[in-house]
């Protein structure tokens, strides 16, 4: 099996069903960053660029879709572009180049009135600082941009109450923000993000600045609303268990640059160069690696019995059943027998990372 090591959708058009299209953005900072695109300087590296031009290249000529109800993730180290990229889906920064469609909306022509209108309608944004207003109480936080639009206060109260039990925050609607810990406060902006029920949330680094086990429980709260409502997420960060464990999709940045873009799986099984490969070294691969990675073609000799499992069952899912049986592991997907996996794979996986190097 291969990685998708590149987009899908490099090319000019777009994809009609997906919640996000992103095609050939460019965001370059310093004077005369327009006249860049599409001359050779464009190819230049991004030290080579500085030095020559002044020019910053943020985000270099980047596309990809997003699905509806998919959770997105953008990662890569400090410096990679990804807080850029995410800033430039709505202009929070001005892209110089390139299209963003948001639900068929083109963000790039938007009028400032239809800008002001996608924001507050069509997304919402999580940051790492939660930006609460500290004489507000929790519920007229999570209220807030609905009173920005000019809802109702009953309204906006009731839809608020709505939104703080379900990310967890019954009983403390009348609290302020400092009478809270970091996670209650992020819960607060998650909720308040939640509240004016956007098609896309855009979460920026939002839990960089917690605790281990409390981004821990935040990371699990995504994941648990995600499978309640569906919605779209675009999730950055810089860590890839992070990414691997909320991602249906992971795409890596390296210079303002796509590296590669797969799911989890496939960034771990088949990173695309060294700099991926190095990311994901110190991965449990029983963790992430599906059967699909560890099958081998059917035989005629094969059993036909054994454990019935698909080719996305991960490895580690897959092990106890797999030694426990006396046949191996019989893949089936669609009604089809697909794979074997035979004891020995699964141990390769297994063993191999619990052996030092």
């Amino acid at each position: 099996m291969t990685a998708v090591t590149e987009p899908e959708t490099t090319t000019a058009s777009t994809n009609a069903d997906a919640a996000l299209s992103v095609r050939n953005l460019w965001k370059i900072f310093g004077r005369g960053a327009n006249g860049i695109i599409g001359t050779p300087d464009a190819d230049l590296s991004r030290a080579d660029l500085k030095e020559k031009t002044g020019c910053v290249v943020g985000v270099k000529d980047v596309s990809f879709d997003v699905a509806p109800g998919e959770v997105f993730v953008v990662m890569g180290l400090s410096g990679s572009g990804k807080s850029t990229l995410v800033r430039c889906l709505t202009r929070l920064i001005e892209p110089t180049s390139g299209q963003v469609l948001i639900d068929g909306h083109d963000v790039t022509k938007a009028s400032e009135s239809e800008l002001r209108d996608l924001r507050r309608t069509h997304t919402s944004m999580v940051f790492q600082h939660f930006g609460l207003l500290p004489h507000r109480q929790v519920i007229d936080n999570v209220a807030y941009g609905l009173e920005v639009r000019g809802v109702k206060k009953s309204v906006r109260r009731a839809k608020a109450e709505e939104i703080v039990n379900l990310v967890g925050l019954a009983g403390y609607e009348m609290s302020y923000p400092d009478q809270l810990s970091g996670g209650m406060q992020q819960r607060v902006g998650l909720a308040r993000a939640l509240a004016n029920d956007p098609s896309l949330l855009l979460f920026d680094e939002p839990f960089s600045a917690l605790d281990p086990l409390i981004r821990r429980d935040m990371q699990n709260e995504v994941i648990r609303l995600h499978h309640e409502l569906g919605k779209t997420m675009v999730f950055i960060t810089h860590d890839l268990a992070e990414a691997l464990k909320l991602g249906d999709r992971i795409l890596i940045m390296r210079d303002g640059a796509i590296v590669q873009i797969g799911t989890p799986d496939e960034v771990v099984g088949a990173p695309a160069d060294d700099y991926v490969k190095d990311f994901t070294s110190d991965v449990p691969r029983s963790h992430v690696l599906t059967l699909k990675w560890v099958m081998r073609e059917p035989r005629p000799d094969d059993s036909s019995e054994g454990p019935v499992m698909s080719s996305n069952t991960i490895v580690r899912k897959a092990a106890s059943a797999a030694l426990a049986s006396e046949h191996p592991v019989r893949v089936v997907d669609d009604g089809r027998l697909v794979g074997i996996v035979d004891d020995d794979a699964i141990l390769r996986v297994v063993v191999a990372e619990e052996t030092p190097t």
